[in-house]
């Protein structure tokens, strides 16, 4: 199990990253999509990684799609943190996806969660957590225990906006640019007042959607 002083700080993650070029910083965790040749390269790579994840005793998780495997590696056992076997785990899987004639498409790879605007999240999580089957994570945060469905966080504000529920869509910031050109030309409003760690979004109904990058997200610890 990986201790806290094994979590790396956010210039760590950065300097990590540096040398690998398929992956991004996501919440917690590196993520990267690869893309290969035919469905049956795929389910070979997917069977690499599965036994590169014996091997380390370091899980991905891992969804497949035809010719295309979503990845992502967190410390679970750390509190969802990026540790050192992060980084080990992410460039073997890359390695083994060359050997697999992948490329990498990270920004395909995007994290979706439900923010809830309220005075009092203690007041109204507990009927969010057992309706959806979710588990208690950080803060007030609820989440997936298999980690398939968004996660949901409470904005605690004295004035919650009168859209009370809105999605927070995570891409990575070197993939974010052309998402936020094509968002303009929809004639939706933006708010860059966060900008680059958000642009809140306003559609011509009044709902919102958060349109965030990892610039507004630090590491936990």
């Amino acid at each position: 199990m990986a201790g806290t002083e094994d979590t790396l700080s956010r210039s760590a993650i950065d300097e990590a990253l540096a040398g690998l070029p398929d992956w991004r910083y996501r919440l917690g965790g590196f993520v990267t999509v690869f893309k290969t040749p035919t469905a049956a390269a795929a389910s070979q790579l997917i069977a690499d990684v599965g036994r590169l994840a014996e091997e380390q005793n370091h899980h991905p998780d891992l969804d497949w799609r035809y010719n295309r495997v979503f990845l992502r590696y967190t410390s679970h056992d750390a509190g969802g943190v990026v540790t050192s076997r992060d980084v080990r785990a992410a460039g073997a899987a890359s390695a083994a996806a060359a050997d697999a004639g992948a490329t990498a498409e990270p920004g395909l790879h995007r994290t979706v969660e439900v923010g809830i605007d309220t005075t009092d999240a203690a007041e109204i999580s507990e009927v969010w957590r057992v309706a959806l089957g979710y588990k208690k994570g950080a803060g007030t945060d609820l989440v997936d225990p298999h980690g398939r469905g968004p996660s949901v966080w409470f904005q605690e504000t004295p004035t919650p906006n009168s859209s009370r529920i809105h999605l927070d869509i995570h891409r990575s910031r070197a993939e974010s640019g052309a998402v936020l050109e094509k968002t303009v030309a929809t004639g939706a409003l933006m708010n860059r007042d966060h900008a680059p760690n958000w642009v809140v979004v306003t559609d011509s109904q009044g709902n919102r959607l958060c349109l965030c990058t990892e610039a507004g997200r630090q590491p936990a610890g």
